[in-house]
């Protein structure tokens, strides 16, 4: 019973942002609600209780860090919107639509796991809204840009919480993972694959227009910035809830599974943070093709749909791109780069 329930709230949050406006324009509240809902479930019908103050107090305390970066940011941008705008209409200019937005998804992706992957959320949102190109290639820019970040931030714990938590799990023996242990294990696979996603806006078509967001539009208001910031916190909160209530589930199916089918598997961090996937996931006990097939999948899964990371959520919720504008092209984009990685890490 308790199977088939969390089962069906995976299938509730992967269908109804995408099919029902209504849960489109309160994703929030209704991935919060869900959340809820997901960890009840596991508490009443599952092994052992989850609701405890240790969850509490992390589901309240655990999203401040990444609002306050964000409230920060926001200020900054209100502040010196003028300038930054400047900046980036200047070199788009220089180098050209296709070329700027090749580095910029690159670039992005790359210092993501030095700057982190939310500062590298709030720059790729910044200049995206003032590029006014057409809706269709920004909202692609914008999915792309997020892909990068989500790979190239899992390179150094300070990158993202996955990383964090994985450097953590594996730091005695027999890894001794370091600071660079992910860079060393599974760079060899995320380098090649932002150059190769930031390679793949050579074949969009950026035609000027209004684009997503129009920078001689009122500038946002001081109340917008704390309004996008009390999102992001309620976001975080709903990840945590639902990575929790699903953990029965996890433990019952998915770390029992093999490599290849926990890669296939962890498509589930489109919708379920990935961060708590990895800490159910990653052991010492693992080889090490196990977990770098394991972290590809969430890595690439991420980037799917708008629950997967926390800079989709950033760039989606600034930019105002819906559920259904983001999976059209997040989905058979994440699929395609499964497969390539599928072929790469269990066929050649």
């Amino acid at each position: 019973m308790l199977e088939a329930g969390l089962f069906l709230i995976v299938v509730v949050v992967l269908v109804l942002p995408i099919t029902l406006h209504f849960v489109e324009r309160n994703l929030e509240i209704f991935l919060f609600a869900m959340g809820l809902l997901a960890m009840s479930m596991s508490h009443f019908f599952g092994p052992g209780p989850l609701w405890s103050f240790h969850i509490i107090e992390q589901a309240f305390v655990e999203p401040i860090v990444i609002t306050l970066v964000v409230l920060v940011v926001g200020f900054i941008l209100h502040f010196y919107s003028s300038k930054i705008t400047h900046f980036i209409v200047k070199y788009e200019a220089k180098l050209g639509a296709k070329l700027f937005a090749f580095l910029i998804v690159v670039l992005l992706g790359i210092f993501s796991s030095l700057i982190t992957a939310i500062m590298a959320a709030i720059l790729l949102v910044e200049i995206v809204s003032v590029l006014k190109y057409n809706r269709d290639f920004e909202v692609k820019l914008i999915v792309l840009g997020c892909f990068s970040i989500g790979l190239g931030a899992a390179l150094t714990p300070v990158g993202e919480p996955l990383s964090t938590i994985v450097v953590a799990r594996l730091r005695g023996v027999p890894y001794n993972a370091d600071f660079f242990f992910l860079f060393k294990a599974i760079g060899v696979y995320v380098m090649p694959a932002i150059v190769a996603i930031g390679a793949f806006v050579f074949f969009l078509k950026p035609v000027k227009g209004r684009g997503l967001h129009d920078k001689d539009e009122e500038k946002e208001k001081i109340n917008e910035v704390f309004c996008r910031s009390i999102k992001v916190y309620v976001f975080i909160m709903a990840l945590i809830f639902l990575g929790t209530g699903f953990k029965p589930i996890i433990d019952i199916y998915i770390v029992k599974m093999s490599d290849m089918l926990i890669y296939w598997i962890n498509t589930l961090s489109a919708v379920v943070d990935n961060a708590t996937l990895a800490a159910a996931e990653i052991s010492p006990q693992m080889k090490m093709h196990q977990i770098i097939s394991a972290l590809m999948g969430l890595l690439i899964a991420g980037g799917m749909l708008i629950p997967g990371n926390i800079p989709n959520i950033i760039a989606a919720g600034r930019l105002k791109i819906t559920s259904k504008e983001w999976a059209r092209f997040g989905l058979p984009f994440g699929f395609a780069v499964m497969v390539i990685y599928f072929a790469v890490l269990f066929v050649f």
